[in-house]
């Protein structure tokens, strides 16, 4: 039997126990980085992709630190969704049942729920919060919530708290925190408008950045479908139902379009669930078990669904719409091809999107190009073609002029050894790329 690669971290067996049954067997890039760190008790920022193991990088260290004999908070964990911060919970208790010595007690705390209800709860502090920054705050003010105890703040997804305007709570709770705290901060990326709240809190920080080794996984095949001369709804009813995902995302920028999109394909008949700001968080936990209980084959979301939420066994993304900061692309095909697994990203694009599409290719994603004639998927000349042909005869040319040496004073054959020249870079280009081939 192979041994368990997490065994150099040394937890404890109730934790290696639970890394097993959670089939676990090698750390993550960012989890062999950021574990050490953590258990010496260091501040860190991880700056990793989406899907690349970040949460079980603090959570095991954090586990390993708790000290169930004590009455008290001891880490706290902010989310900027309600969605993650359930999420990050029931990962904790995924390992804490394996935890038969003691009870080890973690609470989540999100907004949307009964206040009175969660200060209720706080009668007995908790080891471990998990929560929004909002909510957490609200109950650190009604003094019902205790964390000046606590040795750990960790400020996961730190871009979107940035962007979604937590950043003000998690320094209030921040403050109210020992002066010696050790602060986790994980984030796809490091903003600028991020690093005065990284000095304020953070002296010397550990910093580990792990690059992508490709800007979206290998196992994931990106599609492009152009719209033409179709009616878009109907074009993407057909995608869904040619590819029978087990479960497909199709993207908006808008919650009106998510609306739009979902009320339309419903109409077609296809059972669809959405995701977006608008809903109430009881319209969201509702969406969200009925995800989980897979009742929906389809989903029609918000960049909501791209960050902060993790939603299983996605097969299939679609972008209804590319994103208008392309880094969501991203973030978007990142819900696809996890675990393992692969993927397929499909793209409706029309004429007006060709510079963000350039944009995407010089990022580095690889897209196929494809059309959907009658149910079936033919592979298509790529949108650009022509383009590329006229840029690599230009080039070509360019470069038998540079070897073909112009006389002082033009002679008749100077153009017909320049088309010689062409002639025969071009057949060598041929038979360069059937070798290639």
């Amino acid at each position: 039997m192979k041994q368990n690669k997490f065994s150099i971290f040394h937890f404890k067996p109730y934790i290696e126990q639970a890394i097993h049954e959670l089939g676990f067997y090698e750390p993550t890039e960012i989890q062999k980085k950021m574990i050490p760190n953590i258990l010496r008790g260091e501040s860190a920022v991880g700056q990793s992709q989406t899907g690349t193991g970040k949460t079980h990088a603090y959570l095991l260290p954090i586990l390993q630190s708790v000290n169930p004999e004590l009455n008290e908070v001891q880490a706290v964990i902010t989310a900027p969704t309600r969605e993650l911060a359930n999420q990050i919970y029931h990962e904790i208790l995924k390992i804490t049942k394996f935890y038969e010595e003691q009870t080890i007690n973690a609470r989540c705390f999100i907004g949307g729920t009964d206040k009175k209800r969660a200060i209720e709860k706080l009668k007995k502090q908790p080891h471990i919060v998990v929560g929004t920054p909002g909510r957490i705050n609200d109950l650190i003010n009604e003094q019902a919530l205790f964390v000046h105890t606590s040795k750990i703040l960790v400020v996961d997804e730190a871009d979107l708290m940035l962007d979604m305007g937590f950043l003000f709570d998690v320094d209030q709770i921040a403050g109210r925190m020992p002066q010696d705290l050790q602060i986790l901060v994980f984030s796809a990326t490091i903003p600028e408008k991020l690093k005065p709240f990284l000095k304020k809190y953070m002296e010397n920080p550990k910093y580990e950045h792990v690059q992508p080794k490709h800007i979206s996984a290998e196992n994931i095949d990106h599609i492009l479908v152009p719209l033409r001369s179709r009616e878009k709804i109907d074009l993407l009813h057909e995608m869904l139902l040619a590819y029978n995902p087990y479960l497909a995302i199709v993207f908006t920028n808008t919650k009106t379009m998510a609306d739009e999109v979902a009320n339309e394909l419903i109409e077609k008949g296809i059972k669809v669930g959405r995701l977006h700001g608008d809903l109430t968080p009881r319209e969201r936990t509702k969406v969200m078990k009925q995800i989980r209980n897979l009742e929906y084959q389809y989903i029609v979301a918000t960049d909501l669904a791209a960050r902060g939420i993790d939603i299983e066994g996605v097969s299939h993304v679609i972008n209804y719409e590319l994103p208008q900061d392309l880094d969501f692309y991203v973030h978007r095909a990142g819900r696809t091809a996890r675990a393992g697994h692969s993927g397929i990203t499909a793209t409706i694009y029309e004429p007006s999107d060709e510079d963000a599409l350039t944009r995407l290719e010089k990022m580095g994603i690889d897209f196929e190009n494809m059309d959907l004639q009658k149910g079936n998927w033919l592979l298509i000349p790529e949108r650009n073609k022509r383009k590329n042909r006229k840029k690599q005869t230009d080039d070509i040319q360019e470069k038998a002029r540079s070897l073909v040496k112009k006389p002082k004073k033009v002679k008749p054959g100077y153009k017909k050894k320049i088309n010689q020249q062409v002639e025969q870079m071009k057949k060598r280009e041929r038979r360069l790329q059937k070798r290639k081939g």
